[in-house]
């Protein structure tokens, strides 16, 4: 499973939820005809949106067909939503045409000096721009690292490794 966005919550009576997607385009989490969710990515529910419409230039207000009212649309809140690998498109292996975020987690971050920071941990969207966590080497700290073309230099799937232009006394 691939991690596409999340639920932040119901939104009005009618078993609405807003999403905030993961995909570089709002509207891509609905190209798909069925999701998975999950609290913890490992027991999956299957669900089928119906209809969507943007909010806030940033989320998504979705209808499900399992969930018609607002109470059963809250105890949704919080999930993952996910499609299977399968069902993403093919991106070549040198990363040329992207990636996913879910493939950076677990690679290694080094600066442009060569020194490694950690392992990269995840990936969030602040609004103003994505940001990547790093778990830093040796410790259980994580460092916070703009995702942006001015400090993420260099993206290699095939070594594992991204390279940033950062230093730790940031």
């Amino acid at each position: 499973m691939v991690v596409l966005g999340r639920i932040i919550g119901p939104h009005g009576i009618r078993g609405q939820i807003k999403v905030t997607p993961f995909t570089e385009c709002t509207g891509g989490l609905m190209e798909y005809a069925v999701w998975w969710l999950s609290k913890d990515e490992k027991k999956w529910q299957v669900v089928h949106p119906v209809s969507f419409s943007g909010h806030n230039n940033s989320e998504l207000i979705v209808s499900l067909s399992e969930h018609e009212d607002r109470t059963s649309a809250s105890e949704l809140k919080g999930l993952l939503v996910a499609v299977p690998r399968s069902q993403l498109p093919l991106l070549s292996e040198n990363g040329e045409e992207g990636y996913y975020w879910a493939d950076l987690i677990g690679m290694d971050v080094v600066n442009i000096q060569g020194e490694l920071f950690g392992t990269a941990a995840g990936l969030f969207e602040t609004g103003a721009n994505d940001v990547l966590r790093v778990r830093l080497s040796g410790d259980n700290k994580e460092e916070l690292i703009p995702f942006i073309d001015q400090v993420i230099m260099r993206v290699d799937l095939k070594s594992r490794q991204i390279t940033v232009d950062w230093e730790l006394d940031y």
